[in-house]
């Protein structure tokens, strides 16, 4: 890779794109999404999560990124204004065309990187198998808070949920990353305190990361008055840059060494796909 030009595909002309192929095929897809935070930090968070962290691995591995998505797959938080969703077919459609652009290129090896933490996980799954079982390409989903689950939870050990939407990992992050969007004055608790419940709905994020699971996806409604009047299920007061410094350093410590991973991962015959029309 030419050291001066960027990482960003989209800003490179497609000469320097063909050069790059002869020496590396890998490229970072990023998706993120467009829903409520909070009333202290803006709509762009998850695809923050994707784009930063994206662009900081790229630049120590010298490889691509591309154009990230701003939509995913967010219907519960529809039950606040300004965010938008895409169906889960539609975006694991859109990954699976945009994986097969790549593919008819000579990329081989493709990361989609997941930053609407769990939420996205099901349908791009299913577009990286769907691009995995017809090409036979290297296809993973790299999910920025379970690819440091560990190293996450012990930073934020404050308080249960302190992993939780737009509340301490999320509000330090952007604390570290995009302080000019956040406003910690506006931070509320949340007006409920939480639910005990024996099996956890989604995949945990923080202690105990052995807990027992039941898979169940909240509606609009549901998602709604579980977090009103603000949009947060748990305190970000306890957020701090210095937390989100070290969040991201073992986010993109992980990250590096899987993309090397992947790097010398030997690949079978790949077959390119038509062009999505």
């Amino acid at each position: 890779m030419i050291l001066d030009e960027s990482v960003w595909l989209h800003e490179r002309a497609w000469p320097s794109i063909a050069a790059y192929l002869e020496q590396c095929d890998i490229a970072l897809v990023p998706v993120g999404a467009t829903e409520q935070h909070g009333v202290h930090t803006p709509l762009m968070v998850d695809t923050g999560w994707a784009t930063w962290i994206s662009e900081k691995v790229a630049a120590r591995t010298s490889v691509l990124v591309t154009p990230p998505l701003h939509f995913g797959w967010s219907p519960h938080h529809l039950a606040y204004p300004g965010s938008i969703t895409l169906r889960p077919e539609t975006l694991t459609q859109v990954i699976v065309d945009v994986g097969e652009s790549l593919l008819a290129h000579g990329f081989r090896r493709i990361i989609l990187v997941n930053g609407n933490r769990v939420a996205n996980l099901p349908p791009m799954e299913i577009a990286a198998t769907k691009l995995r079982f017809s090409t036979g390409a290297l296809v993973s989903v790299v999910d920025v808070g379970l690819i440091a689950r560990k190293e996450i939870a012990a930073i934020c050990d404050s308080a249960p949920g302190a992993v939780d939407h737009a509340a301490d990992a999320e509000t330090s992050f952007m604390l570290h990353a995009f302080p000019q969007l956040v406003d910690m004055g506006r931070v509320q608790d949340p007006a409920r305190s939480p639910r005990e419940v024996r099996f956890a709905s989604h995949i945990q994020f923080d202690h105990p990361l052995d807990g027992n699971l039941v898979l169940v996806h909240a509606s609009s409604e549901e998602f709604g008055e579980r977090t009103k009047p603000w949009g947060v299920a748990a305190s970000a007061k306890s957020a701090t840059k210095e937390k989100g410094q070290r969040i991201v350093a073992a986010v993109i410590e992980n990250f590096v060494a899987y993309v090397e991973q992947v790097r010398i991962t030997e690949l079978g015959a790949v077959r390119r796909p038509p062009i999505p029309i």
